[in-house]
């Protein structure tokens, strides 16, 4: 029998899950945007031609671009829903039931990171059918880097989600936050080219870790070679989650 904080916890995942297919913007953008982006920029830069034929020189991983958007979505979805709790008097409610507060926050988690894995899954799948060509990665080491780089950015998301005032800027609060992030990431620009101090700057986000760590088991490199991000993934996902709990707001 499982104990009761743990039928809690299933409970609102659950509900949690519910809500979040109900909600066409975080649901579309999270399972079916990156797919998009993937398959239009794939074709767009000749992907999916044999190596014979001429392809476009690449400037970005477009596999990488598409994961990462997947834990972005993820994210702007934790922003707006947190904001809309907060502001229904919802957060308010649930802080006063016998459930703990990780246990709702931790809710919010299992639900986006199964989400990430559907649409990493379905991403993959498409790349399996679609392009062919297309270099093979190890598909558990890549879904595993693909969550910790979500986890730790869903920890960021928490504090963007502690500071925004109202669900009506919850959306563009988000965007001006999360996706200069992506072009400070290293994804389209190398890191190390940038002047000191924005590249100072760059590393205290998780996306310019996490691209890193994809790129290496990407390339064959794994995650040896990238132990560094991986431990500033998991130091960024302390220090953000600890602000979080001192700026969180309940109502």
């Amino acid at each position: 029998m499982q104990p009761r904080f743990l039928q809690g916890f299933w409970k609102l995942t659950w509900l949690e899950t519910k809500i979040f297919t109900r909600e066409p913007m975080g649901f579309v953008a999270t399972l079916v945007m990156p797919l998009v982006v993937f398959i239009a920029l794939g074709r767009a830069f000749g992907v999916a031609k044999p190596v014979a034929a001429p392809q476009v020189d690449i400037p970005f991983n477009v596999a990488i671009l598409a994961a990462v958007l997947i834990a972005l979505s993820a994210v702007q979805s934790l922003v707006a829903i947190i904001s809309i709790y907060r502001e229904g008097g919802i957060l308010k409610r649930l802080r006063a039931t016998p459930l703990s507060p990780v246990t709702i926050m931790g809710a919010q988690v299992v639900v986006k990171l199964a989400f990430t894995v559907i649409s990493l899954s379905l991403l993959m799948l498409a790349g399996r059918r679609l392009f062919p060509g297309i270099r093979q990665v190890n598909v558990f080491s890549f879904t595993a880097a693909v969550l910790l780089s979500t986890f730790s950015i869903l920890s960021l998301g928490f504090v963007i989600a502690s500071l925004v005032p109202t669900a009506r800027f919850a959306q563009p609060v988000g965007a001006a936050v999360l996706y200069p992030m992506l072009a400070l990431s290293g994804l389209f620009y190398p890191v190390d080219r940038f002047p000191r101090a924005l590249r100072a700057f760059a590393y205290l986000f998780p996306t310019t870790h996490a691209v890193s760590l994809l790129n290496g088991v990407w390339d064959g490199s794994g995650w040896g070679a990238h132990w560094v991000n991986v431990a500033a993934l998991l130091v960024l996902f302390a220090g953000y989650t600890a602000l979080s709990t001192r700026v969180f707001r309940w109502e």
